[in-house]
């Protein structure tokens, strides 16, 4: 039987064989242990490049997707971060080994609390979760360095563009829900707005409002 410490190791080959080449990307996909960001029957499959479901309908990314993502986001240690769509907790466990301080928003509480205690757990202490509408971010703490969203929308939404400062990167899914998306970044300057397709990508969709169990 494979043990888990070779999994991890054909895990991170995995990460390297799909062009992921960052090694602080790398280093902070290696040490946060994906494992523990996944619950039940699913959690034998913790080390396999492929997404997986979670609660509330939602799922955990692909390893080598999130990877891609964080690389394209370009973390630097002194940047603030802001996620949208926190999910499981395992990007922003990611994002927190790259940056100084990040701010991850879910529209279910069920899994900000989840997340929360996940975080506690881990002794990860420069993220802050919060249970709100991911579309309209979180003005109060803007502006941003990076923006991640984990959900795809049909156009970058504007209240997140303003929340970017000038010199900041946005990586997001871009598409119609029941269609294969696209993964863009967005590059924000003192001239506009600089677009680069990444790949092709499959996320949930970003909605509006908050999760039922808000209320």
């Amino acid at each position: 039987m494979i043990s888990d410490a070779e999994r991890k190791m054909q895990f991170l080959f995995s990460l390297r064989s799909r062009g992921v080449t960052n090694k602080r990307v790398l280093n902070a996909m290696e040490h946060v242990d994906r494992k523990k960001y996944i619950r039940g029957t699913f959690e034998e499959r913790a080390y396999e490049d492929t997404p997986l479901p979670i609660a509330c309908g939602q799922t955990i990314s692909q390893p080598s997707i999130v990877a891609l993502m964080t690389e394209s986001l370009d973390v630097q240690p002194r940047d603030k971060v802001l996620e949208i769509g926190t999910g499981s907790g395992y990007q922003a466990a990611i994002l927190s080994q790259l940056a100084r301080r990040v701010y991850t928003v879910d529209r279910h509480s069920q899994l900000v609390r989840a997340a929360r205690a996940l975080f506690e757990l881990e002794d990860i202490t420069n993220i802050t979760v919060f249970s709100a509408d991911g579309s309209h971010g979180l003005p109060e703490q803007a502006p941003f360095d990076k923006i991640l969203l984990t959900a795809a929308s049909e156009d970058p939404p504007g209240p997140l563009l303003e929340q970017l400062r000038v010199g900041g990167i946005m990586v997001l899914p871009v598409g119609q829900s029941d269609k294969v998306q696209t993964l863009v970044k967005i590059l924000k300057t003192e001239d506009g707005l600089t677009y680069h397709e990444l790949r092709p990508v499959r996320f949930v969709p970003l909605l509006e409002g908050l999760g039922k169990e808000n209320f």
